[in-house]
């Protein structure tokens, strides 16, 4: 099938009408793309139905990408923005679902998502992935025209929520808050799954997600010598592929500077690397075999984590340091908090929880009890009401203070 330009400029934005017409566009990363957004909204939107999906990536990353991509945005090509509005404005949808991160959009600071945000005449539907809570000038501006021109926007937690309305004065009857969203698994012991990934008789620590700095791995390996001492069969292992971005800036550097750390202190046999982007089922497999998971995450400003989301979801217990998203979902007990950049909290905990099974037990299942407003049907539902409630609705386009704000009648 031959893409036909969906401009009359002839716009990169592809289009095939071969497809029936969605009711629904979602703007985003997508998969096969490695991308944390790019997987929830391949799982949000095969969730809430039929879809159409206009794909954000860098112009020599083309794909390939499933049938539903029928229009891409080249992330640093700024024209294709208002193309990519035009094309939906022309093409039958009722609401575009926009996900939003400073990263993921062309422009600085991802500013050129007001170009398309601006460009269309339906209601759209913006979920936050990163609300700053001490925003740039440029920051704070994007994200309140972006919630402006928004019929609504979604964050995923009750402190993301407040900084809307206390940091950038947006309504509060303008922002949902909507759980991320985790595939359904069961709560399983983990000495069950252990030998279907070679881990039989280790005790496993596991930190997951796209490699890069700022993840605060090099805290938990500086913590495994005082571990292993205490616990010999203890092994850490980081699960993911280097972030595509960070590996076209420096490689394998980053990673190679951890391998080096772990060999320096001679615990090469109690650190595990596995330096791939794993699909959902096996990353469901990780999971379930591990005994305690690690979000060591320096950044006290991160208002989610889909790690974190996901570490509840398969019960385990879970050793965080106290960034917003793990305040939140890890009180009362949910899990274990300790200080930013200390390793001997960091392995006083990995030691207390491998020791006393009953603990982690308890730990795990309060999280996962929590997490069942988290899977991804629940999730899904909640976004078709609220979808269904915005493309019902007549957006009133109205200037204000110079910007344009879409307010639902």
């Amino acid at each position: 099938m031959t893409p036909r330009a969906a401009s009359r400029r002839g716009s990169y934005i592809e289009r095939d009408r071969s497809y029936p017409i969605s009711r629904t566009a979602f703007v985003s990363t997508y998969a096969p793309r490695q991308c944390g957004i790019a997987t929830f909204t391949y799982d949000l939107a095969t969730t809430v139905g039929e879809r159409e999906i206009v794909a954000l990536h860098p112009a020599n990353q083309l794909g390939p990408y499933p049938a539903e991509v029928r229009h891409r945005i080249r992330r640093d090509v700024q024209s294709d923005y208002a193309d990519a509005a035009q094309a939906l404005n022309d093409c039958g949808v009722s609401v575009v679902s926009l996900q939003h991160d400073f990263a993921i959009w062309g422009g600085d600071d991802g500013a050129w998502v007001l170009d398309f945000a601006r460009g269309l005449r339906i209601p759209a539907v913006a979920t936050l992935h990163s609300v700053p809570a001490q925003p740039s000038v440029a920051q704070r501006r994007i994200l309140s025209e972006l919630t402006g021109i928004a019929a609504t926007s979604v964050v995923m937690s009750k402190a993301a929520s407040t900084r809307l309305t206390d940091t950038y004065a947006v309504d509060p009857s303008r922002v949902t808050v909507i759980p991320h969203g985790i595939p359904d698994l069961p709560f399983v012991a983990s000495d069950t799954v252990k030998p279907r990934l070679g881990l039989q008789g280790k005790a496993v620590i596991l930190s997951f997600g796209l490699l890069e700095p700022g993840k605060g791995f090099e805290t938990v390996i500086e913590a495994m010598p005082s571990v292993v001492a205490a616990v010999p069969t203890a092994c850490y292992v980081i699960l993911g592929a280097t972030h595509p971005d960070s590996a076209s800036r420096g490689g394998e550097e980053y990673r190679a500077g951890l391998e080096a750390r772990v060999a320096a202190l001679g615990i090469a046999n109690n650190v595990k690397f596995v330096d791939r982007f794993v699909g959902r089922v096996e990353l469901g497999t990780w999971l379930e075999a591990a005994d305690i998971i690690a979000t060591p995450y320096p950044d006290l400003d991160q208002s989610v984590s889909g790690c974190l989301a996901y570490a509840m979801g398969a019960g385990k217990a879970i050793v965080s340091t106290p960034y917003v998203y793990a305040s939140e979902e890890l009180a009362q007990n949910r899990g274990r908090l300790v200080p930013i950049g200390s390793s001997s909290a960091i392995s006083g905990a990995f030691i207390e929880l491998l020791g006393d099974a009953e603990l982690r037990t308890s730990m795990g299942r309060r999280a996962y009890d929590h997490s069942r407003q988290m899977v991804w049907w629940q999730v899904g539902a909640e976004y078709r009401g609220l979808l269904d409630q915005v493309s019902r609705s007549a957006p009133t386009p109205v200037r204000t203070a110079g910007r344009l704000a879409i307010g639902v009648a």
